[in-house]
């Protein structure tokens, strides 16, 4: 089993990285979209334009009509997850925002991202409700080279006290995604995750949010929560913060 806790980044780092987000969250800033100043990194003005909230399949996210609970294909094909949260549609200015947050080393987005998920409809009652709030871990070479977890960092700034960055694990690397059909994903990623073999017994009959930056087909997310369901969680969530229309 390889060892996919953060190697090479100290307790300290990681703390002092936290710090650092949240002081860059507090200041005086321009808004990334519309450039207005001064203002939050997104302004009341853009999150109200691009996060309106709108209906979504209670399983998967997927927009759905007015009025509709569950998509068709959650109707045929049930999911692993009793619920499925999403802030935003996968799109402008968010592919943008995330690929900052992700990809240039720009961590002090996550206050403002996380503020959008906890915004979403039914998010603030799933968090409070939540036992164990778990992010999808990264692999350990992924970690190695962005220094962060981006997940993690949005499920501290969700606000629950309960957080359990250690309990599940990443096993392995998973060849890259971005390529690959649904069903091609769910082979990718079978068994990518387990549980912490000492920890496991914390999922036993308890609520679990699992917490992500984007859901496209839904295939990490449903990997994710396999361990969770075979350790006996009495029900398992997601919430995102962007959903890939």
């Amino acid at each position: 089993m390889a060892d996919t806790r953060p190697a090479g980044i100290s307790q300290h780092w990681r703390r002092g990285l936290h710090a650092l987000a949240g002081l860059a969250a507090g200041l005086p800033s321009q808004c990334a979209v519309c450039h207005a100043w001064p203002a939050h990194r997104l302004c009341d003005a853009c999150r109200a334009q691009f996060a309106r909230p709108g209906a979504r399949c209670g399983t998967c996210a997927a927009v759905v009509p007015d009025g509709v609970a569950q998509c068709g294909e959650c109707l045929r094909h049930p999911p692993p997850l009793d619920a499925c949260l999403a802030a935003v549609s996968y799109g402008f200015p968010w592919a943008h925002l995330l690929a900052q947050f992700k990809f240039q080393a720009d961590p002090g987005w996550a206050a403002a991202l996380a503020g959008l998920m906890r915004q979403a409809p039914g998010a603030q009652a799933a968090i409070a409700q939540a036992d164990l709030v778990l992010p999808v871990p990264l692999s350990r070479e992924r970690l190695r080279q962005r220094g962060y977890n981006q997940a993690l960092l949005l499920a501290r700034w969700l606000g629950s006290p309960h957080v359990h960055p250690h309990l599940l694990l990443r096993t392995r690397d998973a060849e890259a995604q971005s390529h690959l059909t649904r069903a091609q994903r769910l082979r990718n990623l079978r068994g990518a995750f387990m549980l912490d073999p000492l920890l496991a017994a914390r999922a036993s009959g308890r609520r679990v949010l699992l917490v992500d930056d984007v859901m496209t087909t839904g295939a990490t997310l449903h990997a994710a929560a396999a361990p969770l369901r075979e350790a006996g969680a009495r029900h398992v969530a997601a919430i995102v913060l962007a959903r890939t229309p």
